[in-house]
């Protein structure tokens, strides 16, 4: 997977002051809530980045957020922690992706996980983590992801997490 191919009109930003945050509404008020009051203050004090999609209008289409962690060595699967230091382990975290409400159904959600996914890989090349980890806001959401390989991390029945090693398939077959 390259770029990912986004339709006529749409393109993706970096999030700045300038992105008419008031009025995205996805559907889910903590979604919502963070890209209209916490993604710029996040991405001034460097603890994350959000890419907006705008459409020809200029208004947010959808957005993500990508930013760094750690996960305890003990909280991953038996199965794919066999070579890897008993230690706290860095990640990748989407932390938020919503599509705006009257686009819902449109596929846009699909291209920017894609594109998300796109930029974890990227920055894998620079900084290696082990998996990339996001949190789900509800079933409809796990459901999602789950079509994307994202497995269940083991005693957290909202956590999800995609190996590197199905990050790199993913991106290397698409090419």
């Amino acid at each position: 997977m390259r770029a990912v191919c986004l339709p006529d009109g749409f393109r993706l930003e970096r999030l700045s002051r300038l992105h008419r945050r008031s009025g995205f509404t996805s559907g889910e008020p903590a979604v919502d809530s963070w890209l209209r009051t916490k993604a710029l203050q996040n991405q001034e004090k460097h603890l994350s980045v959000t890419t907006v999609l705008l459409d020809d209008a200029h208004e947010i289409a959808g957005s993500y957020t990508l930013a760094t962690g750690q996960v305890d060595f003990g909280d991953l699967p038996i199965e794919f922690i066999r070579r890897l230091p008993r230690r706290m382990l860095p990640v990748a975290v989407l932390a938020w992706l919503g599509v705006s409400q009257n686009r819902h159904g449109s596929g846009l959600g699909r291209r920017l996980l894609a594109q998300a996914l796109r930029d974890c890989f990227e920055a894998g090349r620079t900084f290696p983590f082990v998996a990339v980890i996001l949190d789900c806001i509800n079933d409809k959401a796990k459901a999602f992801y789950r079509r994307w390989d994202f497995r269940d991390l083991p005693g957290h029945p909202y956590r999800l997490f995609l190996s590197t090693k199905a990050l790199e398939a993913m991106m290397t077959d698409a090419e």
